[in-house]
């Protein structure tokens, strides 16, 4: 399968966003219908639709969650705007994020021309309505505000409209008309409850993009990352940021350590790619060709080997290594592309690892993160040869698997695929063979990075009024969560989530959150709003963060899909699960939120009956009973996480990554 030009459209745009980042620009029902509680008064109905999508009841009971709101406020005059209705959560920390249970405001501001009433309503990711009501509304610019909160964690979205004027929510940034959007944050602790951490690097999310919230000031990692889980970011030695004039300009030592890193619970990969302009054979900065002098770059490399070493004892002493990527993306075309021989191509790995690892004896050198995974493959299987291999202490990629990552594109899509070929590019089956590689030609333990992936929407699209549907964003967020999970569940030691708002970029929508202030996406936003992506993101790193991978589930049905982990330190067994067909699965006729297939998951010993927790994609728990060993699911293609304690059954049942050590 050709993929590598139509991966091309993307490219470009995607290293734009990489190298603003670099210069500081910056599936359960947990309750039926019937128990939600009604919000609202002045009229308020109690709201609720049916199961819809989001999973089937059969799956488990729990105690019932819902949303609930209180007597609307007396309207406040609001200033005057052009748009007739809208609504906001204000309070947040700048993430619309809240916790589970903890009280928040829905603000609605109405410009109405004549008394009227407005009716609205809250709607989940599968577009059921979870909390709704009406109330009245005088002429002019005012706002009412309904205190809220909400025992059921995950994605959800406002509207609103006018009884008489009619109207609704106006597009803003890249959020189409219609809806205004916040998240509740879910708390696994009863179910998992926190590990110890041997050492810091033992996390397993990351990201790429900056929002500089309020509650951040010039921080744009947080309060977002920590909201969200992600515990990686990059940071730029590159040596044409740090000499771009000359040599023996960079001097190493704390103080270059950017005040975003300095709390220490992000931690750094640390890139390196990139030649000055004044080292370079072609005169300019570039990333396709070798240095003119290897020993002037080991020599700046072994500067920046001490730099990190000093770095890591003064702000990150529970991190066991420091890792580094040497080049980006030397396959995907554009500005990155390697033009160079493949001599000198292993030369300059060798100048880069010789000189980090003369003065950083905690040093982990990465490569070759080559864009698409069997790209990856295919030049360890050329380069490794040629010497390669010896100066890699660990692989990083980049986890793109097709031609265009997007909801009609997802990572399963060429699994059942009849022709074999076409079948090896699907996600797990290029994982499958990395590893493979990796165990001949790396060194026994070697770490395994995926250090970008992201979901666009799909190709040929655009951000506007009526785009995305919430059909898009349903499915855009079960892709994100599908591909993260896959990759882990195959063998990655860590991943990265890419984007974090909507960049300006085409196909669009790699954001996990909307931007709210511009209209095509911009880097480093200061006003955001999730998407259902967000919020899958942020269950999934409180659900498999803290965890080693077991593999993945041996002689599943064809479409169903199933990795098993384990917390540290012999913990509980976390198994993700769902279920994927092509044929209720495509752009033209829409992304099915119902279909469904079943599934006998074997959690225990034969003979041994007792309850298993599941947690749907959003992190909402809830309890099945299993017998006989076995729990009998219902899978969609949201991913479920079924939480169960035999770890030796779950061992003999599973298919561990080839040459994956564990965290």
């Amino acid at each position: 399968m050709n993929t590598i030009s139509p991966f091309l459209k993307a490219f470009n745009a995607r290293n734009l966003a990489r190298t603003a980042r670099a210069r500081g620009t910056g599936v359960l029902l947990i309750a039926s219908a019937a128990t939600l509680a009604a919000c609202g008064g002045g009229g308020g109905s109690g709201g609720a639709g049916g199961a819809g999508g989001s999973a089937d009841s059969a799956n488990g009971q729990s105690a019932p969650k819902s949303m609930t709101c209180g007597t609307p406020s007396a309207a406040a005059s609001a200033a005057s705007s052009s748009n007739l209705i809208q609504a906001d959560t204000p309070g947040s920390d700048g993430t619309r994020l809240f916790a589970v249970n903890s009280p928040f405001n829905i603000a609605l501001t109405t410009q109405a021309t004549q008394s009227d009433t407005l009716n609205w309503q809250v709607l989940d990711n599968w577009n059921v309505v979870r909390a709704s009501g009406s109330f009245p509304v005088q002429s002019g610019a005012h706002t009412v505000t309904l205190s809220c909160s909400s025992s059921l964690a995950g994605y959800f979205a406002i509207s609103a409209t006018l009884a008489n004027e009619g109207g609704q929510l106006n597009s803003m940034g890249t959020r189409p008309q219609g809806i205004a959007t916040f998240g509740i944050l879910p708390d696994v602790s009863g179910t998992l409850p926190a590990v110890s951490y041997a050492r810091e690097d033992q996390y397993r999310f990351g990201g790429q993009g900056t929002a500089f919230l309020p509650a951040g000031g010039t921080d744009g990692y947080r309060p977002l990352y920590t909201d969200l889980g992600l515990s990686w970011a990059n940071d730029n030695r590159n040596w044409y940021m740090e000499e771009p004039n000359g040599p023996n300009t960079f001097v190493p030592g704390t103080n270059t350590l950017a005040s975003y890193f300095q709390k220490g619970d992000i931690m750094r990969l640390i890139q390196l790619d990139g030649i000055p302009g004044w080292a370079s054979p072609t005169g300019s900065m570039t990333e396709s060709y070798a240095p003119a002098s290897e020993a002037a770059m080991q020599n700046y490399m072994s500067r920046v080997g001490t730099d990190s070493a000093q770095i890591r004892a003064a702000y990150f002493p529970n991190q066991s290594k420091n890792y580094y990527q040497v080049t980006w993306e030397p396959d995907g075309g554009g500005p990155t592309q390697w033009l160079d021989t493949q001599a000198n191509f292993v030369a300059m790995y060798q100048a880069v690892y010789n000189g980090i690892h003369s003065t950083d004896p905690n040093a982990v050198v990465m490569g070759v993160t080559d864009s698409l995974v069997r790209t990856n493959t295919q030049w360890l299987q050329t380069y490794a040869p040629l010497g390669l291999a010896e100066y890699l202490d660990g692989l990083t990629i980049h986890g793109y698997y097709d031609a265009g990552t997007y909801p009609s594109h997802p990572p399963e899509r060429l699994a059942t695929d009849p022709s074999p070929a076409n079948a090896a590019n699907a996600l797990p089956a290029s994982m499958r063979e990395l590893r493979n590689a990796m165990n001949t030609y790396l060194k026994p333990g070697a770490k395994l990075f995926v250090t970008e992936t992201g979901i666009s929407y799909d190709s040929g699209t655009s951000y506007g009024a009526n785009y995305p549907t919430q059909n898009e964003l349903f499915a855009h967020g079960a892709v994100v969560a599908r591909t993260h999970l896959i990759l882990l569940g195959e063998g990655a030691d860590m991943t990265y989530v890419f984007y974090a708002s909507d960049p300006p970029v085409s196909p669009p929508g790699y954001g996990i959150f909307f931007d709210l202030a511009d209209a095509q996406g911009a880097y480093g936003s200061s006003n955001i709003s999730p998407k259902p992506a967000a919020m899958e993101v942020a269950a999934m790193t409180r659900i498999i963060d803290g965890t080693h991978t077991l593999g993945y589930l041996n002689n599943v049905p064809t479409g169903v899909y199933a990795y098993a982990f384990q917390r540290l330190n012999g913990g509980k067994i976390v198994t993700a699960l769902w279920t994927h067909n092509n044929a209720n699965w495509s752009q033209s006729s829409g992304y099915s939120a119902t279909y469904s297939a079943p599934y006998t998951l074997t959690v225990d010993s034969p003979g041994a009956s007792g309850t298993v927790t599941v947690l749907d994609v959003m992190g909402n728990a809830s309890t099945l009973p299993y017998s006989n060993g076995q729990v009998a699911l219902t899978l969609t293609e949201s991913p479920i996480y079924v939480v169960s304690a035999n770890a030796s059954v779950m061992q003999a049942n599973v298919t561990r990554p080839v040459g994956y050590t564990g965290q």
